[in-house]
């Protein structure tokens, strides 16, 4: 592999990325670690916990009366284009005021098995069910375009999808999944970012009625999202009756990362600079950290599109409560187990700490008191699971790792690899990852942890990509809530699968989940 050269040095630095984090990745582009050794998946009994009706009513309750003192966070990954949402309607605006030569180009992809041409003609068929569809409406009576519906009779699907996805007008194809309105209601439609403000309100007040969240946003966008985010917290505060505290960040380029030629070398640019490109949502783990070190402790972390109407927002939120206090009571009893063992070192109490370990967190089969000490005090989160339904995706299993312990952790079907063993054990997953997690960040003697000390450096995800048509090897690093969080102590519990309803595709607007 050829050697940096000053001028690469002089870029990484001015991107905050040091030399050594440069090799590093090189040398794993170079040589891909191998995947996790998967076990089994995590199932009911075995990794997962359901929890009763009692459980889940002092998991609420243990809940409820730390907010009232201390308030709770929620941590939204906000930074995705809205792009892929209407990947399969891109293309169509070509056919602007020419409906004719659109319906035979409809019929021509529909006899060559062409789906985009399906999801075209649902997508005018559908329009009116869409909380968009009267943005779209007035957007096009305003450039004189015509009536939506005169347009939708006459199939101009061209017109419909240029006003809404060209950057020149509507833009929703380049605009942050954040922006796009999800849900009608009689007041007017409620985007996805002003939703998850409805939907955390109840659950992240204190006594004072502060309401804490923290969005993660793209930075070409981030100045409009974060003034349009300030004004619906002004807005529905008063509603709601609470005090928004909200803040944001991006995700920082000094987590880019680089990538390879096919022929092992650094991929540049044409003009000869090396290509940079975002870490994915693992590179996140650094506004985590930054976050617990401004005094955060229990956060939770939501996906921008896993987010319902008001009427649903009952379940979601009384399970959010559950999965917190599991967490709370999970490290109370790691702190009393810590504080006997560091001043009585004797066979009971060990086993006692190891007992605990291996019912929740598993462990090795034998752990030696310092092993047991240090184990008790890592950080803790709490991951719901739903029943496993054919989505995309990760879900929980058991891995082993090098020393010999095994635990549980989230797994993607793309980390584990082409062996077809491994590949065989996700087709026996019975619970899926919908990215319902809380985070405990505090530490027995009043601090935080540090969430950057349990990444697993080398849980990499290594994909083939392009980049202007010229193929690469892309790395991005540990996943958010895969290897960036493989040395917490970790617990599964089963929720239902009513509280997942993500939006990766326009039409996903269109399930009954997303329909007020």
């Amino acid at each position: 592999m050829a050697a940096l050269t000053p001028d690469d040095l002089d870029q990484l630095a001015a991107a905050g990325i040091s030399r050594a984090e440069a090799e590093r990745q090189l040398a794993l582009l170079a040589a891909p670690p191998p995947p996790p050794q998967l076990l089994r998946p995590c199932t009911v009994g075995d990794g997962i916990v359901r929890l009763d009706a009692d459980a889940q009513a002092a998991a609420v309750a243990r809940y409820q009366a730390f907010c009232a003192r201390h308030g709770a966070l929620r941590f939204v990954p906000a930074s995705g284009a809205a792009s892929r949402m209407f990947q399969s309607l891109a293309g169509w605006e070509r056919f602007a005021g020419n409906p004719g030569a659109a319906a035979k180009d409809m019929s021509r992809r529909a006899i060559a098995g062409d789906p985009t041409a399906g999801d075209a003609v649902r997508f005018l068929s559908e329009l009116p069910r869409f909380a968009f569809a009267e943005e779209l409406a007035a957007a096009l009576a305003a450039r004189g375009g015509g009536r939506l519906e005169e347009l939708r009779a006459k199939g101009d699907v061209g017109t419909i999808l240029h006003v809404l996805l060209d950057p020149a007008e509507l833009g929703y194809g380049a605009l942050p999944k954040a922006a796009i309105p999800f849900h009608r209601y009689a007041e007017g439609a409620r985007t996805a970012l002003e939703e998850q403000l409805v939907e955390a309100a109840p659950l992240l007040a204190d006594a004072a009625g502060r309401c804490r969240l923290h969005f993660t946003l793209p930075e070409a966008h981030r100045e409009t999202l974060a003034a349009a985010a300030a004004a619906a917290a002004s807005r529905l505060g008063s509603r709601l009756g609470v005090s928004f505290e909200l803040g944001d960040s991006i995700q920082y380029p000094a987590t880019d990362t680089l990538a390879l030629t096919p022929e092992g070398e650094p991929f540049r640019t044409e003009n000869g600079r090396l290509l940079l490109r975002p870490g994915g949502h693992g590179a996140l783990v650094t506004n985590l950290a930054e976050l617990a070190a401004s005094g955060a402790d229990l956060v939770f972390v939501k996906n921008i599109d896993n987010i319902q109407p008001e009427h649903a927002h009952g379940e979601t939120r009384h399970w959010s409560a559950v999965l917190a206090g599991h967490l709370l009571d999970l490290r109370s009893q790691a702190e009393a187990h810590f504080r006997t063992l560091s001043v009585q070192d004797d066979e009971a109490t060990r086993s006692a700490a190891h007992e605990f370990l291996c019912r929740h967190f598993a462990l090795a089969p034998a752990a030696d008191r310092a092993t047991l000490l240090e184990r008790l005090t890592r950080p803790v989160r709490v991951a719901g699971m739903v029943l496993q339904r054919g989505e995309p995706g990760g879900g929980p299993f058991w891995v082993a790792h090098g020393d010999g312990t095994a635990s549980g952790q989230i797994v993607e079907r793309a980390e584990a690899g082409s062996d077809p063993a491994a590949q065989a054990l996700f087709g026996r997953s019975t619970h899926f990852n919908p990215v319902d997690l809380v985070l405990g960040f505090g530490t027995f003697d009043g601090g935080h942890h540090d969430p950057r000390k349990f990444v697993e450096p080398r849980a990499v995800f290594i994909a083939q990509k392009s980049h202007q048509g010229r193929p690469l090897v892309a790395l991005e690093h540990p996943g958010l809530w895969n290897g960036a969080m493989a040395g917490w102590n970790t617990a599964f519990v089963e929720v239902p699968e009513a509280t997942f309803a993500p939006v990766k595709t326009v039409f996903d607007l269109l399930r009954p989940a997303h329909q007020s």
